[in-house]
């Protein structure tokens, strides 16, 4: 598993590296807020420590919240109850009180891990949305048996957009998870290719527009 270990004292992030590396885990460093925003992308599980130099660790992970579900732990030295339940409401998998156990860390990035894989989907290869099918591995969609002649980027718009059908996806997700640069800049090539979808699936209200949020994907079922 690819873990981002997200921690400014050197000593302890080595620590934590050769522990996880130990039991067969790769492992990335980044002792600076901005610098884990920007290489979340990758990380399987992140280990996240809240006295950065740059920011709050709990700023790092409501901003992480905003454009990704990808499991967090936190370790920290601040015991106090109001700095966990802070981490648990603002959506931490869990909370750790250095110095904690190696054992003890492992045991909870292995239980952590698994209640995230649960619920999972069987085939992470097909999406379907009502009437619309998408095939990743062959990059195909198709509505209500007419195939979609899309670009690479409207493909993965939609793809994104069904993977979440009836729910809000943020224009920071789609930036972030498209483009890579929601915490950088706002592009406006989200719109071009939006525009360019819309016009594509010729079906006026499936997409829907949710002011100052996002998109939301409505399932046609004809």
């Amino acid at each position: 598993m690819q873990l981002l270990i997200v921690e400014d004292d050197q000593a302890v992030a080595g620590a934590l590296i050769d522990a996880v590396s130990a039991v067969g885990h790769e492992a990335t460093h980044a002792s600076r807020g901005s610098d884990a925003l920007l290489r979340h992308h990758d990380a399987e599980l992140i280990l996240l420590d809240l006295g950065l130099p740059d920011m709050d660790g709990l700023e790092v992970l409501r901003k992480l919240r905003q454009v990704s579900d990808v499991p967090v732990v936190i370790l920290s030295a601040r015991d106090d109850e109001r700095s966990v339940v802070r981490g648990l409401r603002q959506g931490a998998d869990d909370y750790l009180v250095k110095p904690i156990g190696l054992t003890v860390l492992l045991a909870k990035i292995e239980a952590v891990t698994r209640r995230a894989n649960m619920g999972s989907a069987t085939d992470k290869n097909q999406i379907s949305a009502g009437c619309l099918s998408i095939n990743l591995d062959k990059r195909e969609a198709v509505l209500s048996g007419r195939p979609l002649a899309l670009t690479a980027k409207e493909f993965e718009l939609l793809s994104l957009l069904a993977r979440h059908a009836g729910s809000v996806v943020t224009r920071e997700q789609i930036l972030d998870q498209l483009w890579g640069d929601a915490f950088l800049a706002v592009s406006r090539s989200l719109d071009v290719h939006l525009t360019g979808l819309r016009a594509k699936l010729a079906s006026p209200g499936m997409i829907v527009n949710v002011r100052g949020v996002g998109y939301r994907l409505e399932a046609p079922s004809s």
